[in-house]
């Protein structure tokens, strides 16, 4: 039944058609059910339609729906195309998100907008997979733009509260300048290749630009626009950390499974673009090590349990980067895949924490509750033991082969690989002091808490505890797709891999002892001078936002401003007041007296006469 490519929007889409044309008129439960079970169905028949690949009997599959653009000599097909790389996507978007859609059944059962979270969520998850099985780049496009749109949504889910609709606001923009960029290289690529198929035009550009291309750097530099944007890389991330706004299993579907990951698996279907133009390619590699350091440094200072998370998510997503750059592009979407299993699980945990502890999210207002929360506390340990690279969970396997590759470039590569080992040594420090201070500091508030759970809950969380462990051994079947250009083995030595295991277990070890057994302060460390500043800009994002308002935000209010009151609208101004005045005059002339009417005649031939005498 499920054979053909279609259902798999299709399934998210009729939930979506459903809850918001009933108006949420339905029961809750129903409302669960088609919410959470539209995804379900997505990932049985996501399963159904990978299994060939899985197996090998076949290497791509093609389904061409209907011809839904057509325009001169152009067409475009709604047309869908699964490869090994798209069947990791539909199976991490509809497996990791079925459970996400579970959890929230439980989560989200006491909001008064029910109905219209899940009808959100089903069309987020249906556009994810549109932009992610799309056989051209205007389908592709189309998938992008419907993602951007959701996010907006369910970022300010709760509009109520005015910072949620600016977090909102400021999460469309942002991305909407990547977007643009996107939107400008598909241009050029239709422009100067005739074809917008994504197969197609890679064939053509690998024939007709070669390497080094202008045409072929532009391409790519405006493809890595759009890139940053969606994925919040350097210099587009600001947006991401204030989009913890909306419910926390939004914040799981975004960061894991969908939105965030956008920009990586574009890079990776255009990459025999990038192959073409070296330099653009190095700049990836470039933005994602200085986005992971960046955000590493800045999750070490955050308090608010979900902003911590989010910083995690900029940082991680610039390993993937950088495995792209350095043309690991089957470990990079290996990674995509680890992360969103112990992404997920850190995020729906944390929810349960900030459910339990009456919606509190600071963590230095919550400590001692292991005992209280254990299966979030369990959850908490296993995802961040992934999330450092702890041997032999699945981020260890992942982040390993990303380094590894990176270590192997020619020229840059040991800066590279060094850059993202100082990454790991921050990853293991911001993840466990998150635990640390959490499950097993002081108790600063909530003395008591019962932890919230219950099967919708629970289940999620138990199902990504064992894939977030065991996830490193699923294997990614990408070698059709990359085969032409992927790194074959990587032969180093063994102080090499004994840093790389040794590096996150000294970050984990420093954090506890700042923040489990104490042996450090925390305080006599924040006593200096230097430390306070550092911290203090740290906290701030390293500054960004501040900057773009400085550069961007305050001269475009001015120019607004003093546009409102130009030279053109004030010209035009005086000249309707003084036609008003004209006809104002004219109007009181009018007076049906015929004595004024002589003696204006009159008047006007003397002056006229007097005129002509005088000129």
């Amino acid at each position: 039944m499920f054979e053909s490519l279609g259902w798999l929007p299709t399934f998210p889409l009729l939930g979506f058609l459903i809850l918001f044309l009933s108006g949420g008129g339905l029961p809750k439960r129903l409302i669960a059910v088609i919410g959470a079970g539209s995804i379900g169905l997505a990932f049985v028949a996501a399963i159904v339609v990978a299994l060939p690949i899985i197996s090998g009997d076949a290497e791509v599959i093609v389904h061409e729906v209907y011809t839904w653009l057509a325009v001169g000599s152009f067409s475009s097909a709604f047309g869908l195309y699964l490869d090994g790389l798209s069947v990791v996507m539909i199976l991490v978007i509809t497996g990791v998100g079925f459970l996400i859609h579970l959890y929230s059944t439980g989560f989200m059962i006491d909001d008064p907008s029910y109905s219209r979270f899940f009808a959100i969520m089903n069309l987020f998850v249906a556009a994810m997979l549109v932009l992610v099985l799309a056989d051209n780049l205007l389908l592709l496009y189309l998938g992008w733009e419907g993602v951007g749109l959701c996010s907006y949504l369910l970022i300010g889910f709760w509009y109520q509260d005015p910072a949620n609709g600016y977090a909102a606001r400021k999460a469309f923009v942002t991305t909407r300048v990547g977007d643009t960029s996107m939107a400008i290289g598909l241009f050029l690529i239709f422009t100067q290749l005739g074809s917008l198929d994504i197969q197609e035009s890679m064939a053509l550009a690998q024939g007709e630009w070669g390497l080094g291309s202008g045409y072929a750097a532009a391409a790519a530099l405006l493809l890595l626009g759009g890139a940053v944007g969606k994925s919040a890389q350097l210099p587009l991330q600001t947006w991401l950390p204030d989009a913890m706004a909306g419910p926390t299993p939004i914040s799981a579907l975004i960061h894991a499974a969908t939105m965030v990951t956008a920009g990586v698996y574009l890079i990776a279907r255009t990459h025999a673009l990038f192959e073409l133009a070296p330099d653009v390619q190095l700049l990836v590699a470039l933005i994602g090590l200085a986005t992971l350091l960046i955000a590493g440094f800045t999750a070490m200072t955050q308090h608010d349990i979900k902003r911590i998370l989010a910083y995690s998510t900029i940082s991680q997503i610039g390993y993937m980067f950088l495995g792209l750059g350095v043309g690991a592009w089957s470990a990079s979407v290996f990674h995509l895949m680890t992360h969103a299993f112990f992404k997920a699980l850190l995020f729906l945990a944390a929810g349960t924490v900030i459910l339990s502890l009456h919606h509190e999210h600071d963590i230095f207002k919550m400590g001692g509750k292991w005992r209280q929360l254990p299966i979030a506390f369990a959850s908490f340990l296993i995802g961040s033991l992934a999330l450092a690279a702890f041997p032999y969970t699945s981020g260890y396997f992942s982040k390993d082969e990303i380094l590894l590759a990176a270590l192997e470039l020619e020229h840059t590569g040991f800066w590279l690989w060094l850059g993202g080992v100082v990454g790991a040594f921050f990853t293991g420090i911001y993840s466990f002091r998150l635990v640390f201070v959490v499950f097993f500091g002081d108790s600063a508030g909530h003395h008591e808490a019962r932890e919230v759970t219950g099967f919708s809950m629970a289940a999620p969380l138990l199902v990504l505890m064992v894939l977030a462990l065991a996830g490193g051994l699923i294997h990614v079947p990408t070698e059709s797709v990359f085969a032409a250009s992927e790194h074959g083995e990587h032969h180093v030595s063994a102080l090499i891999h004994s840093i790389m295991i040794t590096v996150p277990l000294l970050g984990i070890a420093l954090s506890y002892l700042f923040y489990g057994f104490r042996t450090l302060s925390v305080e006599r460390l924040m006593s200096n001078t230097i430390a306070q500043g550092l911290h203090k800009f740290w906290y701030a994002g390293w500054g960004f936002d501040g900057l773009y308002r400085r550069l961007l935000i305050t001269p475009y209010v001015w120019l607004a401003a003093v546009n409102k009151r130009d030279v053109v609208d004030t010209a035009a101004g005086v000249l309707v007041t003084l036609s008003e005045a004209g006809n104002s005059l004219l109007t009181r002339s009018q007076s049906g007296s015929l004595r004024w009417y002589i003696l204006s005649v009159v008047g006007g031939t003397v002056l006229l006469i007097t005129l002509g005498g005088v000129l």
